[in-house]
């Protein structure tokens, strides 16, 4: 009976409560768009912990009515969007705005087919990791060369600088995650310091939407990408190993990355390289060896609203220069032009000699963002370059181990970027740049510096705007404002200065009024301001057409080399001489591209003309003697000049398992100034490459790939005579002249097999250069030496976990 008494006193009490309990909460929400505040249709509102549920109507409401005193978990999906799960403690009726993000391809990889373009009317290209993963053991450069309208300027095989449409080093910018690379890039033998391997993809930009990064941009840009990571807890990574038959070497490279749920991730990337002396079709190319040593970092934090990610990369390159190429005068270029064979062929070995190049490049940077509601994402940038470039030419004694050439560069900048996406049609990207840079002629080489010790700073600001016209039409403008201040300090002989360029009358205000014997101390200051633009059109047709058209005005700075460069430039075996008198480049690019895009065909058709005011080049003027012998002398002036052309791309899927693609490329630079051909232009080219893939069959891939360079038959005549002192008469030395028209063809095959419970691993087996084909290439500044390379087979091994 006591018992009966206390269940029905319980369940009293029980009663009593519930009706106590406060249920008649209504909670109200509204689902907006974080980018333009627009209401979100359709979006489903669940309650985890009571499993209640609901969707947004047109207006974006939802209501829950009769809840209770407490805390809820809401979570809150929508098709393209982030899930939502928020927390809240309700003790009243409440109305609550909920913000949810469309554009998920900002900040994941999604399933989701996006356009990943620059901007969408920009005329690029693109370079995947697998694609970059063919190059693994090779250059920037030589990567690049898979693309229409982009060549190479060479110095033998392993430096490799990039060109677009004929142009290079600094009328080409290269942005490596973000940041703008500074690394002495102004020589002909001076290849970009960068590790492909640290990168997810390479886009080459064409056309004129480039504002963002510099107003400088006459040749294009090239952007090194990094990927960005899903926000899920993984662990992941794989380790491509490289071996080439060509210089007995190849490469290890291996990378680990780490993510989190919670938005954080880390990756860690190491890579090395080591060759020992290539080998021509007939013969050993002597001290051509390279090492290699690169590693990066990175660190971030991935959430919509905010995050940030910091990268760090090192690298180390030595670099052997065909012993061959070492000359002590005019005389042994002569000699070498006219023989068939190397001067110097020894036997292989993996030891670098002189001449050759060290150089260590250390870059930093930290990128913070944050989003605001109804308006846009703020970015701000922090990076720091460190570049030490050394250059070692054959010495005898105490400076035996010293460079007659050491640089050390160190540049670091600041840049806000704000985007604007609260307009439906409009998208508005501006920001400001704040740059200091340093170089330092580090002293004891026991030679004159080629370049002096000078300050750069600048400053800059742009606009650009893409402006949705309809869902067929989109057209892109932009605006940039750029200040230089260059301040150097110099010393120059007294004849030269007074008597030779007239100096003492242009620039006076340069002279310290203090002569040191036969030098005068100078400090020349210049400032210049430039102003560039650019003007987008994107057209969608039917049929997965498309029509891009672009101008851009873009506005040059003379880089310190031409306006200051005095002396012999030991790796390039000349003299080289910079003129205070050079002004600024300024280009007017125009360039069209009508593309198709479908997984049968699709092609590419992009003519292009671009006029430059004031074109600075680099051109033999004669000879001199010094104490090391005769050498010729290089000399920057301007000119006015114009290089257009086209590109062409095709590619055609043959059948489920075979596709074709194939690419020309011509092109024509004219000295308007002087009525004749630009020098060192790329000459007419054509490539066609057949695909074998079967899936079924271990993601089997065979391809067979063939490139034909035409004899470059339009070139400037640059030749000249000098004195042999060894027969005593005057003798003709041929500069100028192009090698013949080559062919050359290549296999590539690959396998992927399943031999881990959780990764996998790829087998790539290549020949490069087929038939062992001897040829020389007019853009490889080593061709009077030597032939280029010979045949390379090719085995790589990569394991995924």
């Amino acid at each position: 009976m006591q018992k009966l008494i206390f269940l029905c006193a319980f369940l009293c009490c029980i009663c009593t409560n519930t009706i106590a309990q406060d249920c008649t909460i209504t909670f109200k929400g509204k689902i907006i768009d974080f980018h333009d505040k627009t209401p979100i249709v359709g979006a489903s509102v669940v309650i985890l912990n009571l499993d209640r549920y609901t969707t947004s109507n047109f207006d974006g409401i939802f209501e829950i009515n009769n809840l209770c005193k407490g805390t809820i978990v809401l979570e809150i999906k929508h098709i393209s969007c982030d899930t939502k799960q928020i927390t809240i403690d309700i003790d009243k009726s409440i109305n609550k705005e909920i913000f949810l993000e469309h554009h998920l391809e900002e900040l994941n990889e999604v399933v989701v087919k996006t356009n990943t373009k620059t901007e969408q009317s920009s005329v690029e290209q693109s370079i995947k990791k697998a694609v970059i993963e063919e190059y693994t053991d090779k250059s920037l450069g030589d990567a690049l060369n898979t693309i229409s309208g982009v060549s190479s300027l060479s110095t033998g095989n392993s430096i490799v600088k990039p060109m677009i449409h004929g142009l290079h080093s600094s009328r080409l910018l290269i942005i490596n995650n973000n940041v703008r690379m500074y690394d002495q890039e102004w020589g002909d033998e001076h290849a970009p310091n960068i590790d492909i391997n640290s990168s997810d993809r390479i886009d080459v930009i064409k056309g004129a939407n480039t504002l963002k990064y510099g107003s400088d941009v006459i040749g294009g840009l090239i952007l090194l990408k990094p990927k960005r990571y899903a926000v899920k807890d993984s662990l992941f990574g794989s380790t491509l190993s490289s071996f080439n038959s060509n210089g007995l070497g190849g490469s290890l490279n291996s990378e680990i990355i780490k993510t989190y749920k919670s938005g954080y991730y880390a990756k860690f990337q190491m890579n090395y390289k080591q060759f020992g002396d290539f080998e021509a079709p007939n013969y050993n190319l002597t001290n051509t060896g390279l090492k290699s040593l690169n590693g990066s970092f990175r660190f971030g934090y991935n959430s919509f609203e905010k995050g940030f990610d910091a990268y760090y990369s090192y690298v180390n390159n030595e670099f052997g220069i065909l012993k061959a190429s070492h000359i002590g005068n005019v005389n042994d270029l002569d000699n070498a032009i006219d023989s068939d064979l190397p001067r110097v062929i020894d036997d292989f070995s993996y030891v670098i000699n002189v001449p050759k190049q060290a150089i260590v490049h250390h870059l930093g940077k930290v990128e913070a963002y944050k989003r605001f509601k109804g308006f846009g994402k703020l970015t701000v940038q922090y990076d720091f370059q460190i570049n030490r470039r050394k250059e070692f030419d054959l010495r005898r004694g105490d400076l035996k181990n010293t460079p007659v050439i050491d640089l050390r560069l160190f540049t670091t900048s600041l840049q806000p970027n704000l985007q604007i996406d609260y307009f439906d049609n409009l998208k508005i990207n501006t920001g400001l740049l704040v740059r200091y840079q340093q170089n330092d002629a580090v002293s004891g080489t026991g030679t004159s510096p080629l370049i002096p010790d000078f300050d750069k700073y600048d400053a800059g600001m742009y606009a650009i705007g893409n402006y949705n016209l309809n869902e067929t039409t989109e057209i892109s403008t932009g605006i940039r404002y750029d200040f230089t201040d260059i301040n150097a300090n110099k010393e120059y002989n007294v004849t030269d200065w007074q008597e030779t360029y007239n100096y003492d009358e242009l620039f006076p205000e340069f002279e310290s009024g203090a002569i040191r014997g036969t030098d005068i101390p100078t400090n020349p200051r210049f400032t210049y301001h430039n102003v560039s633009a650019s003007l987008g059109l994107s057209k969608k047709f039917d049929n997965n057409i498309q029509l891009l058209a672009n101008y851009g005005l873009a506005s040059r700075v003379p880089n310190p080399s031409e306006l200051f460069s005095e002396g012999l430039h030991h790796s390039a075996a000349r003299i080289e001489t910079g003129l205070l008198t050079i002004g600024k480049e300024i280009a007017n690019k125009f360039i069209l591209s009508l593309e198709k895009n479908s997984n049968d065909f699709g092609f590419a058709i992009s003519p292009y003309y671009n006029q430059i005011n004031g074109f600075i080049q680099l051109i033999p003027v004669g000879i001199t003697t010094t104490i090391r012998g005769a050498f010729p002398v290089w000399e920057y002036n301007q000119i006015d000049a114009q290089i257009f052309g086209v590109d062409i791309d095709v590619n055609k899927k043959i059948s489920k398992n075979l596709s074709y693609i194939a690419s020309l490329s011509l092109l024509q630079g004219d000295n308007l100034t002087d009525d004749i051909p630009l020098i060192h232009m790329p000459a007419t080219n054509f490539s066609n490459r057949l695909f074998y893939v079967n899936e079924n069959l271990n993601q089997l891939k065979i391809s067979l790939s063939h490139k034909t360079i035409l004899q470059q038959n339009r070139f400037p005549d640059y030749n000249f005579f000098t004195y042999n002192a060894t027969i005593q008469e005057d003798v003709f030395v041929d500069i100028s002249s192009t090698p013949p028209t080559y062919s050359l063809f290549g296999l590539n095959t690959s396998a992927v097999f399943k031999v881990f419970k959780k990764g996998s691993l790829k087998l790539e087996f290549n020949i490069e250069n087929m038939f062992n084909k001897s040829y020389r290439e007019h853009l490889n500044r080593l061709r009077y030496f030597s032939n280029d390379l010979g045949r390379n087979y090719n085995l790589k091994l990569k394991i995924n976990y």
